[in-house]
């Protein structure tokens, strides 16, 4: 009740009621109102409001400011651990910690951030009202001008079809997002104009518009060297990296490894540098037919003990194809079937995972297993119909028919 919120603030603040009460009430009055056997006046309340220095909301019933960020910096520590960390109720968690919340949060930055979370937490939970709360933030966020947050739900609703694969869809969500938000705020803070091009980039790649990626990844570049930021220009320079290999084009995956390598021993980036060093290994064995050589490059990374994990399945990949072209196919076939494909969406990557079947079609070949020769490649072409026409998904076809010339012979 509102005499007892008076009273826990009066507490909090160490005043006494005399000190409270000052000039404006009497002692007596204000002992009345904190026992609620009297209502104070909105004049009164006023006062008593600025002798506690809180808002009216605070004394009316809505949670404090101060309990919204207690609670945020909670929710914060549990929403930023690294979706690669072992944390299953992570989003029960968020939304037990935000729902108590839902009705008082109705202004400012910590409601309509604790509204965001919420609000993603309800979706990767599959729990329904999520889009309504979403929008409520969005809304927020437009009315605060706070530009960065508001461009993470675009982002948020526009890979919601990108994880289903639906890469037309996610790049038609996104542009209008970007139209909306660019409608809306007069001022785009750097990063979030950033993040912005690089999943239109992205998306450009995946649905095989290539120029025009190549021209929003090149003004996103420079837009971050004039801002001194440098921010994700490493996972810049991977994409077009990825996509030129993709497309067999040398000159241009060689240049923009260049850069990307530049970057990683400028800037001590472990991840831009096991990116190149997968990439030296592929093109040892793809390319340059040294599989001796890549084999080589492949245990010391994989024994050195400081390759990221995320890249790890890549490399055992790239061994179980070595292993594979130097004959040693029980080691490759050992190789191939601990190689489990991480949390990837992106065409490009995706398509470098699907050939694992298809080179497993050609090690269960070689050991006269033909039948799960033909299961393999078979999964690989299913896996790679909806994909952009590639030299991977070629490469797959004529696996294809390989394992079936042998399977009717």
């Amino acid at each position: 009740m509102l005499g007892d919120r008076i009273r826990k603030f009066r507490k909090q603040k160490k005043m006494t009621l005399e000190a409270l009460a000052g000039k404006e009430l009497t002692k007596g009055m204000l002992s009345l109102i904190e026992n609620n056997k009297a209502n104070p006046s909105m004049e009164s309340l006023a006062y008593i409001a600025n002798q506690l220095e809180v808002d009216i909301a605070d004394l009316m019933g809505e949670v404090s400011t101060d309990e919204l960020r207690e609670t945020l910096e909670q929710v914060e520590k549990i929403f930023n651990v690294p979706f690669r960390q072992d944390f299953p109720d992570k989003y029960k968690q968020l939304i037990e910690l935000i729902e108590p919340l839902i009705g008082n949060l109705t202004k400012g930055y910590e409601s309509a951030r604790l509204l965001e979370i919420y609000s993603y937490s309800l979706q990767r939970e599959g729990l329904s009202g999520w889009e309504s709360l979403l929008e409520n933030a969005s809304d927020m966020f437009d009315q605060m001008n706070i530009s960065s947050n508001r461009t993470a739900i675009g982002i948020f609703r526009s890979n919601l079809a990108f994880f289903d694969h639906n890469y037309q869809e996610s790049l038609k969500i996104l542009i209008a997002e970007r139209k909306e938000i660019e409608a809306k705020h007069s001022y785009i803070e750097p990063m979030a104009r950033l993040d912005l091009d690089y999943s239109e980039a992205i998306l450009l790649y995946a649905v095989g518009n290539s120029e025009a990626a190549i021209e929003t990844m090149e003004k996103a570049v420079a837009y971050s060297k004039e801002k001194r930021i440098f921010y994700l220009i490493d996972d810049l320079y991977r994409l077009a990296a990825a996509h030129a290999m993709m497309e067999g084009n040398k000159q241009e995956k060689d240049y923009y490894l260049l850069k990307l390598k530049q970057y990683g021993e400028f800037a001590d980036h472990a991840s831009s540098i096991c990116f190149c060093e997968l990439f030296k290994i592929i093109e040892l064995i793809s390319d340059e037919k040294d599989y001796t050589k890549a084999l080589a490059k492949i245990e010391e990374s994989l024994s050195a003990g400081n390759l990221i994990d995320f890249y790890t399945p890549w490399f055992i990949l790239e061994k179980a194809k070595a292993l594979y072209h130097l004959s040693r196919f029980e080691e490759a076939l050992d190789a191939i079937n601990k190689v489990a494909i991480p949390d990837i969406h992106h065409p490009i990557d995706l398509s470098n995972f699907y050939l694992k079947d298809s080179y497993q079609a050609l090690i269960l070949l070689e050991l006269g297993d033909i039948e799960k020769a033909f299961n393999a490649a078979e999964k690989a072409m299913k896996n790679f119909e909806p994909i952009l026409d590639s030299r991977m998904k070629d490469f797959s076809k004529k696996v294809w028919s390989t394992v079936l010339e042998r399977r009717n012979s």
